[in-house]
């Protein structure tokens, strides 16, 4: 097949709830030509909204609660971006969305430095190998000092930094971006704290350019930082950033638009193109192959609710994809016709008449495809590494209207398939229970089944707190479930799960059945 597969740069944004994350997404999609205006996700009554929020739930509350695709052009070079829920509730949604891009951006709050979140999703990335690029946001307010901020990613993540531009000044005193590399100023038209505007050639830091604009004392800063920036951290290097060992630091403001550029050049460059994706049988997909796989990393119902559609987001690994060609669904046995695809930008698509390795594309269907699942050309193998973790949060639905039993049966295993929540029918009794690791993803199912499915339901609290998939043989399986079986009950897959009340059973019963593997986690991997 041709390299055109070499020219696609797939990547993820991951952030802590409020660092920036979807408004340096709109940035970079309007620095693209993807948009003509972007849209800032702000208060709960404003009209204007983000491209990348096109949820109800999400223009609402000015949060992202459901990875969306993104794809644009620029200089030669295809971007996919893969925006991922920012809230720290879904970030099951964000886990698994990282199993399909190779590099991401890491988006760190000037003022807030490295959060909570921000450090769960930087381990996975590290799991993975995934580059990282780091983006200090916000710039443009009173922050910590960017020394203090470097320190702190290379020995909160154990990373080398290799700083790529520095703020001249923060917060009122806020004067550009000075690219001490390339030896440029990204500066606004006018006074201070301006929005980008222009990038001037300098010769170096006693340029006049910068000494006749910028404050002595903030000149007297960045002249330090750029010594001890040369001196006392890492240089940047390809090989070691492709690795996972090295993040280059870029600062900026996207609200401003500095930074945004720079991002978008650097990606191209220096970001991988596709890389290997991993398979049953020790099997490695290279992106050169001439056979076409993919596999299933995201399902979206009803995106477009007058066709109560299902879409499965589908990474392609290999081959050149034509539109109408027929793909195995490997876990079903069958042939599917991809007579539909289509290219997303956030709830907008076209027609994908071709795509290539690193592309994301949208497989309609009618409930046949889900997360998990691989598609070929007619090779026996599935793509691993998609996780499903245990829920921290477990309730009983309540039905409010008894004669929509259907209606809600199917939106709750829409939303399973799509990985929103997990489902679990107990061994006894009919309700079926729903897992989330957050409360706000509660608000999110009644919401959906309402808007959705015409559905009214409400939760009720149950005696566990959490639950395991239950790993053995069947004669143990069968003694578990009849010395406990309240507590045992199955997931959408018909995987065996237990559902413990707190830790100390956990430990009892573990104890009384040694053989037992309680799995805190599972692939989600359907065998040949």
């Amino acid at each position: 097949m041709t390299a055109t597969y070499k020219n696609r740069r797939t990547f993820a944004i991951i952030s802590h709830p409020d660092a920036g994350k979807t408004t340096l997404t709109e940035k970079l999609l309007l620095s693209g030509g993807a948009i003509r205006a972007a849209g800032q996700v702000r208060a709960r009554g404003e009209r204007r909204r983000a491209r990348s929020d096109w949820m109800k739930i999400e223009q609402e509350r000015g949060i992202s609660v459901s990875s969306s695709v993104m794809t644009f052009e620029r200089g030669g070079i295809i971007y996919n971006l893969l925006d991922t829920p920012g809230h720290e509730d879904f970030s099951e949604d964000t886990y698994r969305t990282l199993t399909a891009v190779d590099a991401a951006i890491m988006v760190i709050d000037a003022a807030k430095g490295i959060e909570t979140q921000t450090r769960k999703l930087f381990e996975v990335c590290r799991l993975r190998d995934i580059p990282i690029i780091t983006f200090v946001n916000k710039i443009d307010r009173e922050g910590r000092d960017a020394l203090e901020i470097l320190d702190e990613v290379q020995e909160a993540l154990a990373l080398d930094v290799a700083p790529m531009t520095w703020p001249v000044g923060m917060g009122s005193d806020f004067f550009g971006v000075y690219d001490w590399q390339k030896q440029k100023f990204h500066t606004s038209s006018g006074d201070r704290g301006g929005a980008y505007a222009r990038t001037l050639e300098v010769s170096g830091l006693e340029d006049e350019v910068l000494t006749g604009f910028v404050f002595d004392r903030i000149m007297d800063q960045l002249t330090e930082n750029v010594e001890l920036g040369e001196g006392g951290y890492a240089a940047f290097d390809k090989e070691s950033f492709l690795e996972g060992h090295l993040t280059p630091v870029f600062f900026g403001s996207a609200l401003r638009d500095y930074g945004i550029d720079d991002l978008l050049d650097f990606i191209a460059e220096y970001a991988p193109a596709p890389h290997s994706q991993p398979a049953t049988g020790g099997r490695l997909i290279m992106p050169e192959e001439d056979k076409v796989t993919g596999f299933v990393f995201k399902v979206q119902a009803n995106m477009d609710p007058k066709h109560r559609d299902r879409i499965a987001f589908v990474r392609l690994c290999s081959g050149t994809f034509k539109r109408g060609m027929k793909l195995k669904h490997v876990r079903a046995g069958k042939s599917i016709a991809v007579s539909a695809p289509i290219f997303f930008f956030a709830e907008e698509r076209e027609i994908a008449e071709e795509a290539f390795p690193g592309d994301v594309i949208g497989v309609p269907n009618h409930g046949q495809l889900r997360v998990g699942d691989t598609l070929t050309e007619g090779e026996e193998i599935h793509v691993t590494g998609l996780p499903a973790f245990a829920p921290e949060v477990l309730r009983r639905v309540r039905l409010g209207d008894t004669m929509k039993v259907k209606q809600m049966r199917q939106g709750l295993q829409d939303l399973a398939e799509e990985g929103l929540v997990q489902i679990f029918k107990p061994d006894l009794g009919s309700n079926w229970i729903v897992g989330v690791v957050g409360m706000l993803q509660l608000d999110v199912v009644i919401d959906r089944l309402r808007n959705e499915y015409g559905t009214e339901i409400g939760f009720e609290t149950v005696p566990y707190s959490t639950a395991r998939w239950i790993e053995c043989d069947q004669p143990t399986l069968n003694k578990l479930i009849e010395a406990h079986r309240m507590s045992v009950a199955n997931d959408r897959d018909d995987k065996p799960v237990f559902l413990f009340k707190n830790s100390w059973e956990i430990g009892y019963v573990t104890e009384k059945f040694p053989t037992v593997k309680f799995r805190e986690t599972r692939e989600i991997v359907y065998e040949s």
